[in-house]
């Protein structure tokens, strides 16, 4: 065989890297299928309970809330004047109910994110080779197109908010612990070796030295989270998650211009304002 006849018969031959995945989702399916069940419905129970708690208080609480926060936050006048305007303006237009579940799913998703992220981040700046090991991983999970993370998930846990929020995690989980390993791998060797010099213990190193030089790096991680959490708010609600993605895609399917710019309106002021609450002072 030649050269030509030999790459033409390669070329003809095709990986069944899809039928693969397939059948380890069947797999999944047929001997876990209790498992993602129960995991679904435990999510969804925790995620409703945590909506229903944000709106128990009323709105105009839940503003003077947020206001004096922001206030206490930076000790400016301006950060706490955008909250009330901003949150403000969402209740005027009606779409309360809508940022509150909004809320509620980038909170769950952004604290899961910074439990597992942040340590993970810790562990892989300690240990060279397991950075190694999960960079390949971090790359895939942050490149692949969104959409492709709700086939599996859909499929496992079926329509609702868990699908989107497992997506949400996937997706933004990489941010934490890349600026974390980040932060933590450019601490000043002159402060370790200080902190080394008064007798200080690994872990002592770690949490007196270590993460507060870090911190900086480390809240830029939970901020870039919360912002790749928003930006699956709209993607998250084609698979039947409540907030205010259902608007914008009701929209969409209706050429409802007003609709869709009174709910995108409402993403990019929750966006901003959560930005400027939870960055550093």
């Amino acid at each position: 065989m030649d050269w030509s006849s030999y790459l033409s018969a390669l070329s003809s031959y095709k990986l069944p890297v899809g039928d693969w995945m397939e059948s380890l989702v069947d797999m999944l399916i047929d001997h876990g299928g209790a498992f993602f069940d129960g995991v679904a419905i435990c999510l969804e129970y925790l995620i409703q309970g945590l909506t229903e708690a944000l709106l128990f208080a009323p709105p105009w609480l839940f503003i003077a809330v947020i206001v004096a926060f922001a206030a206490w936050r930076h000790r400016n006048w301006s950060s706490p004047l955008f909250a009330l305007i901003a949150l403000g303006l969402i209740w005027n237009m009606g779409y309360w109910e809508e940022t509150i579940e909004t809320l509620a799913l980038v909170l769950f998703a952004t604290g899961f994110c910074v439990l597992f992220g942040v340590p993970i981040g810790i562990a892989a700046a300690h240990r060279p080779w397991l950075y190694r090991g999960m960079r390949p991983l971090l790359d895939l999970m942050q490149t692949i197109p969104t959409f492709v993370y709700l086939i599996p998930t859909l499929t496992l846990f079926g329509l609702g908010v868990v699908p989107g929020l497992i997506s949400t995690v996937i997706f933004a989980i990489a941010a934490p612990i890349r600026l974390t390993h980040l932060g933590i791998t450019q601490v000043p060797e002159e402060l370790l070796e200080a902190g080394k010099a008064f007798g200080c213990k690994p872990s002592v190193l770690l949490l007196k030295v270590e993460i507060p030089a870090a911190m900086s790096s480390i809240m830029a991680g939970v901020t870039q989270c919360i912002m790749l959490s928003l930006s699956m708010v709209v993607i998250a609600a084609l698979v039947g998650a409540d907030g205010l993605g259902k608007p914008v895609v009701r929209a969409l399917n209706t050429v409802d211009i007003a609709t869709g710019f009174e709910a995108g309106l409402a993403i990019v002021l929750i966006a901003i304002l959560l930005d400027r609450l939870f960055k550093r002072a």
